[in-house]
């Protein structure tokens, strides 16, 4: 959805800081401006009441919001606090002044008046009527609306972002484009899960492995999120987009989280009751004497369990969140090389990386568990580090972890088992 031109980073929208990834803002008013697209979108009353006026080919200034504020900047024109129809829209817009609406755009609260914005306030229109539209929108915390009598168009205008309407068929046509790559990407996402899952229990997991699954996932979440910004412009007449777009994206980003947080490299990690050096990590399996390990809490102190279990887990967390926002902050070209992909998770962007083994931690195998909890998930990462420990874990281990019972630490047992069996029985179809 191609809203104010400037504002639009890459073909793809790739998200900034501040920025919805779908071209669509300009800065931290892109929520606001898709709302007040919302309040236009077809279907709504003051749509209808915006295309009769648009049909007469007469022009006019709505201002969504009659606050204090707004009234402020309000001369002449009349009072009329009466109820909104679209044909009250039409016949008042064949007065020169601005229209205004309450907040909800159920009533009209003034007609004919006269908007007197500061000059000062900068403004990138020619016109008169749209001048002073975007410099009240630009002042006030308010959608306004014109319509253009000479180029027959309609421009929401909401802080310093603006969007001309485009027709519901042209945005059909594009949203329908985004929905066929969206097939494709998920397509491939789907297989490179698929894979990631059976390498995992068959610890032989490579760093290109899991890229494999983020770049897909990552393209999948974009071609959704501008799929979404069409559907609040399109409003009713894009159910069945939205239908379709639903099934399609659902648990991809959830997903593309859970994979981050079994991959993300930290500096260290907690193992049973002492933090271990990530540089030390590759050799945690073989036991501690002879690793070449460094063991220390993260102060140098003498770590204490619970301590360094909770440090853990909000380093983690922390680093994970960190390593998706630069994913979604990437440009398409940037997404495309997998190498940076591999350095946004913590592996050193050196030739063969991609080719370097990778251990799981556990959690996306583990949610696909049912009736584990993120508690006890949680609890059962801490414990083991590494889903290969996990997956060598007795009974008794698994009853250690507190949470777990008996009964909990056997389905956990009998869910690893069955992914290792249907992991094994494809391999053979």
């Amino acid at each position: 959805m191609p809203v104010n031109p400037q504002a639009a980073g890459d073909p793809l929208g790739g998200r900034r800081a501040g920025i919805r990834r779908n071209e669509a803002v300009v800065a931290d008013d892109g929520d606001a401006l898709l709302e007040a697209l919302a309040l236009v979108a077809p279907g709504t009353r003051l749509r209808q009441g915006l295309d009769r006026v648009l049909q007469s080919k007469r022009g006019a200034i709505v201002v969504i919001g009659d606050d204090p504020a707004v009234l402020a900047i309000c001369t002449g024109g009349f009072v009329l606090d009466t109820a909104f129809t679209p044909e009250r829209l039409s016949e008042l817009a064949k007065m020169d002044g601005a229209i205004i609406l309450t907040r909800d755009a159920s009533r009209i609260a003034r007609a004919n008046v006269h908007l007197t914005p500061r000059a000062s306030i900068p403004t990138s229109e020619t016109g008169t009527r749209h001048r002073t539209a975007e410099r009240v929108a630009r002042s006030l915390d308010v959608p306004v609306v014109t319509v253009s009598e000479s180029m027959s168009t309609i421009t929401v205008y909401r802080g310093a972002a603006r969007h001309t309407l485009q027709q519901p068929g042209r945005l059909v046509d594009r949203a329908t484009q985004a929905i066929a790559a969206v097939e494709r990407f998920k397509s491939r996402f789907d297989l490179a899960l698929a894979l990631l899952s059976t390498l995992e229990v068959e610890d032989s997991v490579s760093v290109n492995d899991v890229v494999a699954v983020l770049q897909p996932g990552e393209m999948v979440v974009r071609f959704t999120e501008e799929v979404e910004g069409y559907l609040v412009e399109l409003g009713e007449d894009g159910r069945l987009i939205r239908l379709q777009i639903e099934e399609l994206g659902a648990g991809v980003e959830e997903t593309l989280r859970l994979v981050v947080l079994d991959y993300v490299v930290l500096d260290y990690v907690v193992l049973d009751d002492v933090v271990l050096d990530h540089v030390a990590r590759a050799g945690a399996g073989e036991g501690r004497e002879g690793s070449g390990a460094r063991w220390s809490s993260p102060n140098g102190e003498s770590p204490s369990r619970d301590a360094g279990l909770d440090h853990h887990v909000s380093a983690l967390r922390a680093r994970a969140d960190e390593a998706l926002a630069a994913l979604h902050a990437l440009s398409h070209e940037e997404l495309m090389g997998r190498t940076a992909v591999a350095a946004l998770l913590g592996f050193d962007p050196a030739p063969g990386v991609l080719d370097l083994p990778a251990e799981a931690r556990g959690y996306r195998l583990l949610h696909r568990l049912p009736r584990v909890s993120e508690a006890v998930i949680e609890r059962i990462v801490e414990r083991f580090v590494t889903l290969p420990r996990l997956m060598e874990a007795s009974l008794a281990d698994l009853e250690k972890v507190g949470g777990v019972g008996e009964a909990k630490a056997r389905s956990v047992k009998d869910g690893l088992s069955r992914m290792v069996e249907a992991s094994i029985l494809e391999r053979y179809e």
